[in-house]
């Protein structure tokens, strides 16, 4: 549904992406991952036909985003990162206003957005600017759907959203996904990746890897260990210091270590924390997350794991 050969953008010559090869295939919910600054943005902007790429070239469905630029922009929808309908209109304005450009009518296709705007037609009558950040996330996904697109683009749909509302969010995504519309989603967060049928991770504009969540996972050939102890600053430093440890990572309550060495027994790091002066000491061994697996990739620099399309 979505392919995309070689593009590359250059920003007064630095490479926001480069050389990205990807394909989405029809019906996926394909979630693009990175931290900000990695290429999403100017990635979406090219698949809606915002930009124009420096070299390489897209599809969607069939039609290239240069030359088929018209007809694109009536087969998708498109939700930006920041919030862009009209803050002076409201709920029902605005959503009567994005019908109105594509040729359709709320009626005419209410039944894909009913789940989504039933929460928020309540509130038809309240300016957008007004709304929650989730209540502008539902409207921004209606208004978007509203003439009932073949492709979804969501360029972080979910950033300054509670967390509540984040998994809400997903649960209406997977809906619209059983009606046959193929989304491709992008996300900072690191733990939505588990919910997308496949994921890419990019980082400085080039893809990392593209697999299902479950076999980047299992793609992590270290041994990984959860550490923790009282002072978790005190941890960390002595950790970094510590002449086996290959990686360190804070991650939450716990510090994330790879050790040098294969199945390492975790006695002798158990003993050289405590000689340290560290207390209340844990070790255990743990299963590698994606943001585990991102870590890695990142510090080994690895792109282009060959399994793209």
């Amino acid at each position: 549904m979505i392919k995309i050969h070689n593009l590359s953008k250059k920003y007064a010559g630095v490479e926001a992406i480069k050389s990205i090869n990807l394909q989405v295939k029809p019906n996926e919910l394909f979630g693009l991952i990175g931290p900000d600054g990695a290429g999403k943005t100017t990635l979406f902007r090219i698949l809606t036909t915002l930009l124009i790429a420096d070299s390489g070239n897209a599809t969607l469905d069939g039609l290239d985003v240069v030359a088929d630029y018209k007809k694109i922009r009536e087969l998708i929808g498109y939700m930006p990162g920041r919030f862009s309908l009209y803050q002076d209109l409201s709920v029902e304005e605005n959503l009567s206003f994005f019908a109105t450009v594509f040729g359709t009518t709320i009626e005419e296709n209410y039944d894909l957005i009913a789940d989504i705007y039933k929460q928020i037609e309540p509130f038809k009558k309240r300016l957008a600017g007004k709304l929650s950040g989730g209540m502008k996330q539902k409207l921004a996904l209606s208004c978007a759907l509203i003439h009932k697109p073949k492709i979804l683009l969501l360029d972080e749909p979910t950033t300054g959203v509670d967390a509540v509302s984040r998994m809400e969010f997903w649960q209406m995504l997977k809906k619209l996904q059983q009606k046959g519309i193929t989304i491709l989603v992008s996300t900072p967060y690191m733990d939505e990746a588990s919910l997308c049928d496949r994921v890419a991770l990019i980082q400085n504009g080039q893809i990392l890897t593209v697999d299902t969540p479950n076999g980047i996972s299992k793609s992590f050939s270290k041994p990984l260990f959860a550490v923790n102890a009282s002072n978790k600053y005190q941890l960390i430093n002595d950790l970094r210091n510590y002449d086996l440890a290959a990686t360190v990572y804070p991650f939450g309550e716990f510090v994330h270590v790879t050790l040098k060495i294969k199945n390492p027994d975790t006695e002798p790091l158990k003993s050289y924390l405590i000689s340290k002066g560290n207390k209340e000491i844990q070790v255990g061994a743990i299963e590698a997350t994606i943001e585990d697996c991102f870590m890695e990739l990142m510090k080994n620099g690895e792109r282009g794991t060959g399994n793209e399309y």
